[in-house]
């Protein structure tokens, strides 16, 4: 969930600065050294464009359904002058076709959380149909285990979510990792994050 600032089209989401540092720290371990990530719901922009700097090897394909959204991306990218941002895709990960050539990795931030469960079943198949070999899914939030939260404050999260909407809430893991399995992504690592968050990252299984 995004409370911007607005600045123009570059629209600022604070929680950014707070979890980009740990995020990168696991994207760093993890994806290729070159290569295309496809970001879905990539919001602001500014996950996508500390991302990019950080890890010139890459090119980096933003999208979002929104179209204010997809504003601020390409202002943010055009203010860091970063040359592997390529502009953003208007992608709903919900729909049956994604307008992307194979990439070697998705990457999905707090989005299943604010978004129908149809997204998260959108975003698996879609990450199926896109990743190229055994590309992975790399997915940041708060989840709950076991059908229990990890900490009180990741509760009362998922109970003022539904209360906005009773299509959102915190997801279940095991429920999020079956889903990612019909479309042959197997979880191959779960990292604890701050703000009782984690990473979790998918597997594309060979053919």
């Amino acid at each position: 969930m995004l409370d911007w600032n607005a600045d123009g089209d570059a629209l600022e989401a604070p929680a950014v600065a707070r979890n980009r540092d740990a995020i990168l720290a696991v994207l760093r371990a993890i994806l290729p050294a070159s290569g295309t990530v496809l970001e879905i719901a990539s919001g602001s922009g500014e996950h996508a464009v500390h991302f990019a700097a950080a890890l010139p090897g890459l090119t980096w394909l933003p999208s979002d359904a929104d179209a204010a959204a997809r504003r601020s991306v390409a202002a943010h990218a055009r203010r860091s002058g970063a040359a592997n941002i390529l502009p953003p895709l208007a992608l709903d990960a919900a729909a049956d076709r994604w307008p992307v050539e194979p990439v070697e990795a998705v990457v999905c931030i707090n989005m299943i959380h604010i978004a129908p469960w149809s997204a998260t079943e959108g975003l698996m198949a879609g990450a199926g149909r896109v990743l190229a070999g055994s590309g992975m899914l790399f997915l940041y939030g708060p989840f709950r285990e076991g059908g229990r939260h990890s900490t009180e404050s990741n509760a009362a999260f998922d109970a003022s979510l539904r209360g906005r909407d009773p299509e959102w809430g915190v997801r279940d893991l095991e429920s999020v990792s079956a889903a990612a399995a019909k479309h042959g992504l197997a979880l191959v690592r779960r990292v604890p994050m701050p703000a009782s968050n984690l990473s979790l990252i998918y597997r594309r299984e060979p053919d």
